[in-house]
């Protein structure tokens, strides 16, 4: 009898165990946003009339279904390995009608391929999401949440969701740069510019912040010059093209004493900066150490490099896609978006500022027990 009820309670407690673990697993989920440009977008612009659209064969050609997805990649990019971090779903488009219901309390992802800080960035994609819209989009977002769970539930969840914003390069390769004597390399000097397009996007993270945001991950641009599509058109001897490399070094550092005084302003760590030109030079410089043969060659393009023009059907093509760190001329593989979400969520502070992912999230879980 005593050995009955003591199996008894040992199966109450691990049930109870279970219970909780399982609990805390439901509560320890949350929404997750993302705003940008094509590094981070997952198919919004499959609902655009434009060109910028990855919604062609061989794009996605490593997803379990071998589709393309409307991510510029061969398979997952960075949102799709923070969620994996996160234990969601991948995030929805905004654009996509199965955005309903429940699936409104995963997040949502209003970023859209070409677009950049300034809103003449990425004119010749003509019809795509820029940042003003993506922002009006969120606020459409919380206003569809607040229906399905009401206003008080809704502003919690938007201030305890992870927010990504993965911006600004194409304001360099798609407007300053795009042609020789651009509008607005005529308008400012080089130095000039960055400090426009950092004032810019300050007000872009403000607007984040008052639309509820409190924990907004930043990455800065990669090595703008070392991309095979810029190695192809500007680098005569396989080098990273200069001037871009100068653009990212003065972008970057910038981009994160703007978002270090933004925290001091706002008095906490709002925002959180991610050195992704580092970590890319990392595996650019070395690629045998990532396990990539290649860090110049895009696995799938044409012309020098496989840098010119769009990856498309009639392509060449890399039969393995994870020996080579660029997927198109712009855009890094499956495993190169791995090892920068890495960085994202275990970076020490030499990428990461002024804390990593996963010291965020263990900071924000002390704090709320």
């Amino acid at each position: 009898m005593t050995s009955s009820l003591a199996l008894a309670s040992w199966l109450v407690l691990v049930l109870s165990l279970v219970m909780a673990i399982s609990t805390t697993r439901v509560e320890a989920a949350r929404a997750f946003f993302v705003f940008g440009d094509s590094l981070v977008d997952n198919g919004n612009n499959n609902y655009l009339v434009t060109t910028a659209r990855a919604d062609s064969p061989p794009f996605g050609i490593d997803t379990p279904s071998r589709r393309p997805t409307g991510r510029f990649s061969n398979g997952k990019n960075i949102p799709d390995f923070i969620s994996d971090a996160l234990g969601s779903k991948p995030t929805l488009p905004y654009l996509s009608p199965k955005l309903q219901g429940n699936r409104l309390l995963v997040g949502a992802n209003f970023a859209s391929a070409g677009i950049g800080i300034l809103n003449d960035t990425g004119i010749q994609f003509i019809n795509i999401i820029r940042m003003y819209r993506q922002l009006q989009y969120f606020q459409e977002y919380q206003r569809r949440l607040a229906d399905l769970v009401g206003n008080d539930k809704a502003q919690r969840i938007v201030g305890e969701a992870l927010v990504l914003i993965t911006v600004g390069g194409n304001d360099f390769v798609n407007n300053y740069f795009l042609v020789p004597f651009s509008p607005r390399s005529r308008q400012f000097s080089l130095p000039d510019y960055v400090r426009y397009l950092i004032s810019e996007y300050r007000k872009h993270l403000m607007r984040l912040y008052e639309l509820g945001a409190r924990k907004v991950l930043v990455t800065g641009t990669g090595p703008l010059g070392c991309v095979p599509a810029e190695l192809a058109m500007r680098s005569p001897n396989g080098q990273c093209a200069a001037e871009l490399q100068r653009a990212a070094g003065l972008y970057n550092p910038q981009l994160v004493q703007m978002i270090n005084g933004l925290n001091s302003e706002l008095g906490g760590k709002v925002f959180i900066a991610a050195n992704i030109q580092q970590r890319t030079n990392d595996f650019i410089s070395n690629p045998g150490a990532y396990g990539f043969t290649t860090s110049k060659i895009a696995c799938c393009g044409q012309g020098p490099y496989n840098g010119l023009g769009l990856c498309t059907s009639a392509s060449n093509l890399c039969p393995n896609r994870d020996v080579y760190a660029f997927w198109d001329p712009f855009h890094p593989t499956e495993k190169a978006n791995g090892i920068i979400a890495d960085m994202i969520l275990k970076g020490s502070p030499a990428y990461m500022s002024p804390m990593n992912l996963t010291s965020l999230l263990a900071l924000d879980t002390v704090t709320t027990t």
